[in-house]
């Protein structure tokens, strides 16, 4: 991969559609190991499948969710507590699996 350039971000999907997937899928094995994984499924397709990535700045992203994500989850029946733990724990690990593959893990 060539070196992480900010600006290239604002375009991320054609720069860096490659890294992106791959974060994307760390995040989801590590949860798919960790939690049920109909809900980590579920969860993946109905929310995460349109969230959208952002750099930050210093070696951070943020993963914002699209509105009302509980409303785009079906397949499941889970109670709100729990999908709001999960989902947050999803996220985090996407956000880590992204500094990981940008080559922030280290610098932090």
């Amino acid at each position: 991969m060539a070196d992480f350039d900010p600006e290239k971000f604002e375009d991320k999907y054609e720069h860096y559609f490659p890294e992106l997937q791959r974060a994307y899928k760390r995040a989801f094995e590590t949860m798919n190991d960790a939690f049920d994984s109909e809900l980590v499924h579920a969860i993946d397709q109905g929310i995460l499948a349109e969230s959208e990535p952002f750099y930050e700045g210093d070696g951070e992203f943020r993963v914002e969710l699209p509105a009302e994500p509980a409303e785009r989850l079906s397949g499941v029946l889970v109670d709100e507590a729990k999908l709001e733990s999960v989902l947050e724990r999803y996220v985090e690990e996407i956000e880590a699996e992204l500094r990981q593959v940008f080559g922030f893990a280290d610098t932090l």
